[in-house]
């Protein structure tokens, strides 16, 4: 796959990302959910922190909310821009493609992720009981401090979990739990290809 190939990939996937999520935070309120079937919803939250919405400032007590978010998206930039000097580096010496296709969607995931971090506060009014307007006069935050916007909820299975499993025995349970977006799939896909196909992604080079 060539440099040029890839950055339209990249591009496409960017492009599902961030209609989806300026769709929702322009027609949805914050916590509003739609169902579209019994085990898949549209529900719209903000993850101001990492995955499954920690923040740094609760691993780093030290730090505040904000200095924890600024310095979360200061990183993630530094990272991104990492991924894609090895994507580059990857396409220009031709290595596996499976490798180059595994970045290109991490890349293409994480930068998406990185628009709402770096952007989403300024481009976008609050949506605490309103829906937000795009683009107003006055953001709900600052660049750099935006909260990135999930909304695919995927609660195939709800109940009390049997009182013989350990420890959450007896507990109300959901699977599956987390919310998240088109970025966060496509980074999920690329480690996937990652695991499953590492052989081919790194593969070693015969010795006769």
């Amino acid at each position: 796959m060539n440099l040029k190939k890839a950055t339209a990939l990249i591009f496409v996937i960017l492009l599902i990302d961030q209609i989806s999520k300026i769709y929702v935070k322009t027609h949805f309120v914050l916590g509003e959910d739609i169902t579209v079937f019994n085990w898949f919803k549209i529900y719209f939250i903000e993850n101001s922190g990492m995955a499954w919405g920690t923040k740094l400032s609760d691993i780093l007590p030290f730090m505040t909310d904000r200095t924890a978010k600024l310095s979360l998206t200061v990183f993630r930039i530094f990272a991104i821009i990492g991924i894609g000097y090895w994507l580059v580096k990857t396409i220009k010496k031709q290595d596996s493609k499976t490798l180059i296709l595994a970045l290109i969607f991490i890349f293409a995931g994480a930068l998406g992720n990185i628009l709402d971090s770096v952007f989403y506060g300024v481009m976008f009014e609050d949506s605490v009981s309103q829906v937000a307007s795009f683009l107003p006069a006055q953001g709900y935050d600052s660049l750099l401090h935006g909260k990135v916007v999930d909304m695919l909820y995927f609660p195939l299975w709800k109940g009390y979990l049997p009182e013989w499993i350990p420890l959450i025995g007896g507990d109300y349970f959901t699977f599956f739990e987390p919310v998240f977006n088109i970025a966060d799939v496509a980074i999920s896909i690329g480690f996937g290809i990652l695991i499953f196909f590492n052989r081919k992604a790194f593969p070693k080079n015969e010795q006769d």
